[in-house]
């Protein structure tokens, strides 16, 4: 993902690591993103990094300048650019994925969607129908969650949905660096309308959708306030607003016993389990956790 014409001596660059490092504590940042940020950028890999053996390399290969880097890391610092856009790609599951401020950054906890899909389907009495049926990965942004499900069930069908075209252009070029081109359909539109051919036939319907109150939006961290798409943040005056329409729609397009799997804030699962109870439409209505016990998953299936 990048051209590694320019060369920095490596005592150099290990004298601004320790400098960044210094930024970063004095800035409440994380001192791992200062190494994130020269492997992205730079051909260094971790070890030297560790062992301080930087110093020993005479050049470094790198895709810009050690003026360029500096520049960079000051967005970092003072902007509070998140490192994710510096670097133009992230790690999610066992992808490299590119990002950009048009697409939510995939989150490591969006990655047990993907095993509780997993999982969910290897209890059905019907698993071997559904690893064969049709998924769709709704406000598919990045793309993650698509290629985590083609990844996953590699004899499904899968459809990612999204109403942004620069995010399905993001997507798209996903798919394609990460070997899923021509496994996973990219459609553009709002929710469920480019889907009516897929009425009544959907096995799964995974989400992470936007769930963040209105009013909490700009209290959110800088990095999230101000460079992440507010598209894929904000769900409504209760955050709910998103989630309600996926809740009444999924019914007419899921299959019998089809999943419905969305990703939520803490706090929002017994309202969400609720509302899908309400419908009489769902059955065996389950919330998930996270690596930090939150409910953060709810699960159901179609009745």
């Amino acid at each position: 993902m990048g051209n590694f014409s320019y060369r920095i001596l490596g005592c150099a660059l290990w004298e601004w690591r320790q400098q960044a490092i210094k930024q970063a504590k004095a800035a409440s940042i994380n001192i791992a993103e200062v190494d994130w940020l020269l492997q992205g950028l730079c051909q260094v890999d971790g070890l030297s990094l560790r062992l301080g053996t930087l110093t020993d390399q005479i050049e470094v290969p790198a895709q810009l300048s050690l003026a360029a880097l500096k520049q960079l890391w000051e967005k970092r610092v003072c902007d509070r650019v998140p490192v994710q856009h510096l670097v133009g790609k992230t790690e999610w599951r066992n992808f490299i994925l590119r990002v950009s401020p048009s697409v939510l950054i995939p989150r490591s906890e969006t990655e047990l969607m993907i095993d509780q899909v997993l999982l969910a389907v290897a209890q059905s009495p019907k698993a071997d129908q559904l690893r064969r049926s049709t998924w769709v990965d709704m406000g598919t942004g990045s793309g993650a969650i698509a290629l985590g499900l083609a990844d996953a069930l590699p004899e499904a069908e899968i459809i990612a949905v999204d109403i942004s075209a620069e995010a399905l252009a993001i997507a798209t070029k996903n798919a394609a660096a990460n070997g899923f081109s021509d496994r996973i359909q990219f459609l553009q539109g709002s929710w469920f309308a480019p889907l009516e051919p897929w009425r009544g036939k959907l096995a799964g319907i995974v989400s992470n959708p936007p769930y963040i109150p209105s009013e909490m939006i700009p209290k959110l961290q800088p990095e999230v306030t101000n460079h992440e798409p507010h598209l894929a943040l904000d769900g409504g005056s209760d955050g709910l607003a998103c989630i309600r329409h996926l809740i009444q729609s999924a019914p007419d397009f899921l299959q019998l016993n089809g999943f419905w799997l969305v990703e939520l804030m803490a706090g929002q699962a017994p309202t969400i389990a609720k509302l899908l109870t309400q419908t009489g439409s769902y059955t065996n209505i389950q919330t998930g956790l996270d690596l930090t016990r939150i409910e953060r998953f709810v699960l159901a299936q179609r009745k």
